[in-house]
């Protein structure tokens, strides 16, 4: 979640970058020109390819990642992040410019130009990012924009990070205290004890805290998925001291903070390229479905229609992506009003209330289908945790104390647990499918998503679906 400082510093440095880019494509043109490098020849100064050129590495910055840790990332890091990445951009302008070169017959060099381009570029970026990551670190120095925090441990451990911290200004911390994981929370220091954790929730709506670093003893492991479950609620930053990170190994990855090394719980997932290619394909899929699969789904909504009584569709509420309900299609496979007077309840196996055609839609996953067009509306994924009902998700939110974490990405037609797992029939299942989730959750990427869905698919052909 971007928090409004940092919406106004993304603000700053998309202008910065604008800026940034637009003029060097002005400085570029004038070295073509004027600075005996290349073979002289008239270049019309155009503003449209200005502006073209600017979104085109105001997109390619958003896609390599250059707008995400805002708050936390060094000058350094920054600085090498650009050049990566106006690397990568150039490589592809560089096949551009032969299109270039033929329109203006230009006999100079294309490597030499992209060259010069590559320069001009870094440099202009960089100088814009570097001096506006100092501004904004001298603000955090005196206060301006700090993000409000709170530690989670002992009184002991709590005082030694916070001490820590002091050194560290630029990190914009505002440390507002600390939380008790003791009962007695006395001891030497300055820093406030603001309650126990009986009292997390409140502590952080009332100090409306951004961030909480947890520094618990090695006896306090139990309680660690606990406040990590109790507090994503708020969608707040989770950090952890170093020493912790065999605790949620495969669950978090490491982010170095300038001088203080910390370990951030459930940070952006994928990163911007692959979240960018993953949705991508979730559009293309799904509107070839729609289109390609057309027949198929007018002989199956024929077959339901004919064998039983009902809507060809059944549509059902779902809880998506951080918490957001929505209406998903199916094509239905039970009696009609099934859960009329049981209620809601888990599908079991040989349910009685499965027709004999939906026991094959169902074995052969093609029930599913009609759920692209909840892919192309963007409230579900081809890959992702299974969308459950919204009676469910809270009761499992009580039970399960990660259970919200699961909410953190767009539900999908079909998911790790699903190649994995079997339909939900307790709450233990829940449980061993919620691990299955959090595993794809921590380790998404393009890849896993093709792997689930070749499975899926072999799974599909030999109708291994729950009937």
């Amino acid at each position: 979640m971007v928090s409004s400082r940092d919406r106004t510093y993304l603000y700053f440095l998309l202008v910065i970058d604008g800026i940034a880019v637009m003029g060097g494509w002005i400085v570029y043109n004038l070295i073509r020109q004027y600075s005996g490098l290349f073979p002289p020849i008239e270049i019309p100064f155009q503003t449209l390819p200005m502006f073209v050129i600017g979104a085109y590495w105001l997109i390619v910055f958003w896609i390599f990642g250059m707008y995400r840790n805002l708050f936390a990332q060094s000058r350094l890091d920054e600085l090498l992040l650009a050049i990566k990445t106006i690397t990568i951009g150039s490589l592809i302008l560089f096949f551009l410019i032969f299109l270039d070169d033929a329109v203006t017959n230009d006999p100079s060099s294309p490597r030499l130009k992209i060259v010069v381009y590559w320069l001009v570029i870094v440099a202009f970026v960089g100088t814009g990012r570097i001096a506006l990551r100092s501004i904004r670190r001298r603000m955090l120095v005196i206060g301006v924009g700090t993000r409000n925090t709170i530690l989670i441990g002992t009184q002991a451990r709590a005082q030694e990070l916070a001490d820590t911290l002091k050194d560290f200004p630029g990190l914009g911390y505002n440390l507002l205290g600390y939380v008790s994981t003791e009962a007695v929370h006395e001891g030497d220091g300055d820093l406030a004890c603001l309650g126990t954790l009986d009292a997390l929730e409140s502590v952080i709506a009332d100090h409306k805290v951004d961030e909480i670093i947890l520094v618990l003893n090695s006896s306090e492991h139990e309680q660690l998925l606990e406040i990590i479950g109790r507090a994503a609620a708020y969608k707040v930053t989770i950090k952890i001291r170093p020493d912790l990170y065999d605790i949620v190994s495969g669950q978090a990855r490491t982010n170095q903070l300038y001088g203080v090394p910390l370990i951030e719980v459930s940070p952006q997932l994928m990163k911007p390229v692959e979240a960018f290619v993953k949705r991508s394909m979730d559009i293309l899929v799904s509107s070839l479905v729609l289109l390609l699969g057309s027949p198929l789904f007018i002989l199956i909504a024929v077959a339901v229609k004919a064998t039983s009584k009902g809507p060809v569709f059944y549509t059902q509420e779902r809880t998506g992506k951080d918490e957001k309900v929505f209406t998903m299609y199916k094509f239905r496979t039970m009696t009609a009003d099934a859960e009329k007077k049981s209620g809601p309840q888990w599908a079991v196996k040989n349910d009685p209330r499965v027709t004999p055609l939906g026991k094959f839609l169902r074995k052969s996953h093609l029930d599913e289908l009609p759920q692209a067009i909840n892919v192309l509306q963007g409230d579900m994924s081809l890959v992702g945790p299974r969308p459950e009902r919204p009676f469910f998700v809270n009761q499992f939110i009580e039970e399960i104390p990660l259970y919200r974490r699961r909410l953190n990405v767009r539900p999908g037609i079909t998911g790790w647990a699903q190649v994995k797992h079997v339909y939900d029939a307790s709450i233990e299942d829940v449980k061993t499918k919620l691990s299955f989730d959090l595993f794809y959750i921590e380790n998404m990427s393009i890849r896993m998503d093709l792997k689930i869905i070749f499975n899926t698919f072999f799974r599909m052909i030999a109708g291994k679906g729950q009937a």
